[in-house]
């Protein structure tokens, strides 16, 4: 059996909920309604692997589950508008910022436990804050191998699940059991993942739903087997893939093809604009060079795309999110 309540007993932060939500500033609001931690203005570079982006009108930082329930009907209440990230591994944020709330799910939300058995099979559940690097590590030191595939991706649990993350031909929806949710109004459920719609690189949910954690099936295995799998994968992205920061593949693989190698074919291996620079390692990286921005990389991405299109007819579509850049970016 699958319990979530070890995220729903602990006691909620209280929230004092104005009773006005469409008046004042955003952060006048919040302030008014959150009793908890709230940082004001804070750069998103620092939350994103690309280094870049500007400031979110409010960060705040759940430190647990519960915490997370709390927030979300405050936020729904008070009419602010609000977005989740983990650890920004996927997302190219504006260089104006975002004028809203932006909840960021980081190590206070990480745990890891086994969540059961069944049959064959052993159940792992991790916070939606747990990196995969460290939860790749803690299956393989506990025997349980599944998760291979995910050594060396830089996201966290929350966002590969929205992302249905994947490399070596396997995805997230291929050993995930089960979803730990909160909604808008607060409610924990485990969606079974069987009874979820995941496509490539997107995990189809109704609005206003955050992932919590995830629960894994995985199957017990000689640890030294699975970190031979995991250092083989990991040797493999480091021969292929650079070392400045990135967002991971910034574009989709079109259907029967790669996107890296059109790049390639169409001779923008290492085309510039500004700090922001296609790798020329692997074309389908876009790099922060030194000194990039938002906007260098929104650039390149365009010609990217225009020239790809113009040599294939193929236009390109980014897998990273594409924050604050108005109807033009998304």
């Amino acid at each position: 059996m699958l319990i979530a309540d070890c995220f729903i007993k602990e006691d909620v932060l209280s929230a004092t909920v104005a009773t006005s939500s469409g008046s004042g500033s955003l952060q006048d609001r919040l302030a008014a309604a959150w009793q908890g931690p709230v940082e004001w203005d804070g750069r998103l570079a620092r939350y994103t692997t690309l280094r870049v982006g500007g400031p979110a009108a409010a960060l705040v930082k759940p430190a647990s589950v519960a915490e997370l329930a709390a927030l979300l009907p405050v936020l729904r209440r008070q009419g602010l508008p609000w977005r989740v990230i983990g650890r920004g591994s996927n997302l190219l944020v504006a260089d104006a910022g975002l004028p809203e709330v932006v909840i960021v799910i980081g190590p206070a939300m990480a745990a890891i436990r086994q969540a059961g058995q069944e049959g064959s099979e052993r159940l792992v559940q991790a916070e939606a804050g747990c990196s995969l690097p460290k939860l790749v590590s803690w299956c393989t030191a506990e025997g349980l191998g599944g998760l291979e595939f995910a050594a060396g991706i830089p996201g966290s649990v929350g966002g590969a699940i929205a992302m249905n993350a994947g490399a070596w031909g396997r995805e997230m929806r291929d050993v995930l059991h089960a979803l730990v949710v909160v909604d808008e109004t607060g409610g924990v459920q485990i969606l079974p993942a069987a009874s979820q719609v995941f496509a490539y690189r997107r995990w189809e949910h109704a609005p206003g739903v955050v992932v919590a954690a995830g629960i894994f099936r995985l199957q017990p295995e000689s640890p030294e087997v699975i970190g031979g799998r995991c250092r083989g994968h990991l040797q493999a992205r480091r021969e292929k893939q650079p070392l400045e920061p990135s967002a991971g593949s910034f574009f989709k693989n079109p259907p029967g093809q790669a996107a890296g190698r059109l790049i390639e074919a169409a001779g923008l291996k290492g085309l510039r604009v500004g700090g922001a620079r296609v790798s020329e390692q692997h074309a389908n990286f876009l790099v922060n060079a030194g000194g990039a921005t938002a906007r260098d990389f929104y650039e390149l991405m365009k010609v990217v795309q225009e020239q790809v299109a113009e040599r294939t007819g193929i236009r390109l579509e980014p897998e990273v999110h594409l924050l604050g850049f108005g109807e033009a970016g998304r």
